[in-house]
């Protein structure tokens, strides 16, 4: 977790600041992490940042430049350029829990410098939450849409008994056998098609107090997401009936699909990981030439270890956690990934 100092240095930044700006992950532990932080500054921008988990020079710092910045968040992305970095000429505060990373010039957060694995919604939540003790289930659904049950999860099973049952003790439970996993879908499905759309739904979502404003449909801003939520879920549905069908091979589930809209994989990876729990789950949306893939494997496995080796040779990047990682593949070369990876899972 952050330490005091730490907990200090991001509260001042958040009090100081009249123009920040957000970039954070496209998830529901990024769009948490992002309304934890502006929910207590009530000031901003907020961006997700899609594709490749990286803040680069040519794309973002323009972003900082023509909002007239005067702080940078970077919530719960993978990597960022040293050329970022120094073209941006505002302070930048990099709260993060994957690989440890070497960046000049940064304010740099990370659980793992104490051997740590903690969401990033679950750091900003320790910043906060003296101020904004209301904002506990966003936190909450942050961590539990990053396979993380928090210590403070049990505050909000008493607050909310039947959208999150004290016997939701894991987060697998919490996801896919309580009302609670329902909520955590909406953060992710949000997220996905136009940028008009999302940016829409991240402005609306800002706004919302409870969780049963958007489960329930209380109020018109709760409305406005549930319907976006229930628009994806159509289309994850036909994916994850077709996604079930897949027969596991070499301890694999494979399954590959084709579409110019919107990306699932990370959701479809993680409930079928739920369903085949003892197999390693490699989702891949084929795209542009390339094989965009969300990877899950069960605890027993290091994924990211396995995955290192059975890039080798391989065109593209990866990245991730002990049991779940992203990659982007080029097509003529996955098949070759596939067998490099099931040769490490021997």
């Amino acid at each position: 977790m952050l330490t005091e100092k730490e907990i200090k240095k991001i509260k001042d930044a958040l009090k100081t600041s009249k123009r920040p700006i957000y970039f954070f992950d496209d998830d529901p532990d990024g769009l948490a992490s992002f309304l934890l932080l502006y929910r207590y500054l009530r000031e901003g921008q907020g961006y997700p940042v899609k594709t490749k988990p990286k803040i680069t020079k040519n794309i973002f710092a323009k972003k900082v430049k023509d909002y007239e910045a005067d702080c940078v968040f970077i919530l719960d992305i993978a990597m960022v350029d040293q050329d970022f970095v120094d073209e941006v000429k505002v302070p930048i505060y990099w709260i993060d829990h994957h690989e440890l990373q070497e960046v000049q010039g940064v304010n740099y957060f990370n659980p793992l410098k104490n051997g740590e694995s903690i969401p990033t919604s679950a750091l900003c939540w320790q910043a906060v939450q003296d101020e904004r003790a209301e904002d506990l289930w966003i936190a909450t659904v942050g961590c539990v849409g990053d396979w993380y049950m928090p210590s403070f999860a049990e505050i909000l099973q008493q607050a909310y008994p039947s959208l999150l049952p004290d016997y939701a003790d894991t987060p697998e439970t919490a996801l896919f056998e309580t009302e609670f996993g329902e909520l955590v879908k909406v953060f992710s499905f949000i997220l996905k098609g136009s940028t008009k759309e999302v940016r829409q739904s991240i402005k609306v979502i800002t706004r919302i107090n409870e969780p049963y404003e958007i489960l329930g449909q209380h109020t018109p801003a709760g409305k406005y997401l549930y319907k976006r939520y229930k628009q994806i879920k159509e289309e994850y549905d036909k994916l994850l009936d077709r996604a079930m069908k897949t027969k596991p091979k070499k301890g694999i589930i494979l399954f590959t699909y084709t579409t110019n809209t919107i990306s699932l994989t990370k959701d479809l990876a993680n409930e079928l990981l739920y369903r085949f729990k003892d197999k390693v789950i490699i989702l891949a949306r084929e795209k542009s030439g390339d094989m965009r893939c969300s990877l899950r494997s069960p605890k027993k496995i290091n994924l990211l270890q396995k995955m290192r080796k059975a890039m080798q040779g391989i065109e593209g990047y990866y990245g991730g956690h002990e049991h779940a990682c992203g990659a982007n593949i080029k097509q003529q070369d996955f098949k070759r990934f596939v067998k490099q990876l099931e040769e490490e899972l021997k």
